[in-house]
């Protein structure tokens, strides 16, 4: 008689994030230039997308991508400011982050990163934003309306074929089982109209589209 051991059943694979889809005006206008046969610039300042980098590459075009949301939560950047408490060196971020020569690029994607990011940061990456980009040069940025609340999720963001975006949270709350050892991403701050005007008040225009997700998209021309 043939007895057989039990095997140990395999352990459950890690759930992946869960993707979403959002209909995106600002998408469908920016989109229009995606076809162009003469190769764009492209540079994404949110959290990696590997299907973005080959969005552009497949069709001839370059991207260059940087989280700079993650890079700006390097201790090595903290420094005391004037009155003694722990601020950010700007400088010292935008020397190791956004060295670009100036007039480089056709798009911009930053998504939802300044109501994430350190305010301190805010200002200065936009303004480095400005220098880096072609005149005519487009820039898509994600602001959240006041009804979207303090853990507001903070979304890698993937392109499609057409103004969809597929994305995904990175802020969600984790199974307590399985730690991961990362910081939270939390919204910092709401812009209003008024505010997000200021910020682009260098750029040649701004276009403002309201979606139903609590989110404004802005779509500004340098």
């Amino acid at each position: 008689m043939k007895f057989f051991r039990s095997t140990p059943a395999e352990r459950p694979a890690p759930k992946t994030p869960q993707r979403m889809s959002r209909r995106s005006s600002a998408m469908a206008e920016l989109s229009r230039i995606f076809k162009s046969e003469d190769p764009l610039c492209v540079l994404d300042i949110g959290a990696t997308s590997a299907s973005n980098i080959r969005f552009f590459t497949q069709r001839g075009h370059r991207i260059y991508s940087q989280d700079l949301l993650e890079a700006s939560t390097d201790p090595e950047l903290m420094v005391k400011g004037e009155q003694g408490q722990t601020v950010v060196d700007s400088k010292k971020f935008l020397e190791e982050n956004l060295a670009y020569p100036n007039a480089h690029f056709d798009i911009v994607f930053c998504w939802n990163l300044a109501d994430y990011m350190d305010e301190g940061l805010v200002k200065p990456v936009i303004g480095r934003l400005w220098s880096m980009m072609k005149p005519g040069g487009q820039l898509l940025a994600f602001f959240h309306t006041r009804e979207a609340g303090p853990d507001a999720p903070y979304f890698r963001y993937h392109l499609t074929e057409g103004a969809d975006l597929e994305m995904h949270t990175l802020n969600a709350k984790r199974d307590s089982r399985t730690p991961v050892p990362t910081k939270p991403l939390t919204l910092q701050r709401v812009f209003n109209n008024r505010h997000i005007e200021t910020l682009f008040r260098d750029f040649a225009s701004i276009k403002f589209f309201l979606s139903r997700d609590n989110i404004r998209e802005v779509l500004v021309i340098r």
